[in-house]
Order: C-alpha cells, then structure tokens, then sequence
C-alpha cells in the first residue's frame, strides 16, 4: 500500500470507524438517559454508550498505532508509546485463523523480553499482510 508513491510508514484505525462508535455510544447515552423507560435497559444502554465513547477517545488517542520512525518501530498504545529496535524481536509473523466461516488474521511482534503485541486489521486499518510486507523489507524480520 502506498502514499503519494512511497511505501506507507505509519498505520492506525480507521478515523471514520473511530468517529462511528463515538456517534453510536453518543446516541446509545443519550436514549438511554431520555427514552428508555426500563431501568435496567438504560443502565445497561447507558455503559454501554458510555463504553463505545471511551473506546473511540482511546482508540483516538493511541494513532498511529503502528510506526516506522527514524529510532525504530513505534508501537503506541493508550498510555504510552514503546520504540522496538529490529534486533529485538524475535519473531514477527501473521496468524490466520478461521472463526464463523471468516479467515481473521493477526500481526504478531514477539520481543526479546517475552512480550507479545497482537495486531489486527482494526489496529492497522489494513490487511496484517500488508504491514508484515513493509515491516520485513525494512529488516523487522525477528530472529
């Protein structure tokens, strides 16, 4: 996948599914607070809404989830960001699995300390594939 014709670096969720949960948990509050008129049915519509608006300000607030920068591979997450250097992975590779009659495919980094980041295509806002492509031309191979 490309960018102005050169290779994308950088990749995160989608804005506009980012901007969707935060509409639909927006709504969920909003019913939940005036039209439901059950008490469980808007306690439950009401975490829910609540859930869907924290999970879009996080998923906001964690782009670019992915990175290839100048001091290595950017892995951001909701509190922090962490730099990986090509030698310290040891393994990099995409998982494919079947669920419901549906291939799901995950981006695994494995560290040098035993840590092990999952990512998916909600993550990347692409194909796992595709990242693995670009990660492993640019030497993140693992060992």
């Amino acid at each position: 996948m490309t960018q102005g014709g050169h290779a994308q670096t950088e990749w995160s969720p989608p804005a506009g599914g980012i901007a969707g949960c935060a509409v639909i948990g927006a709504v969920l509050a909003i019913c939940a607070a005036t039209v439901a008129t059950d008490t469980p049915g808007r306690v439950l519509a009401g975490i829910a809404g609540v859930g869907l608006v924290v999970f879009a300000g996080l998923s906001w607030r964690a782009r670019p989830k992915l990175a290839l920068t100048f001091e290595g591979l950017a892995v951001r997450g909701w509190w922090r960001t962490r730099v990986l250097a090509p030698d310290s992975l040891t393994r990099l590779r995409v998982t494919e699995y079947q669920r419901i009659g549906r291939k799901h495919r995950l981006l695994e980094i494995e560290t040098l300390d035993d840590e092990l980041l999952i990512l998916s295509r909600w993550d990347l806002g692409t194909d796992p594939r595709e990242v693995f492509k670009v990660l492993s031309a640019a030497g993140y191979t693992g060992r």
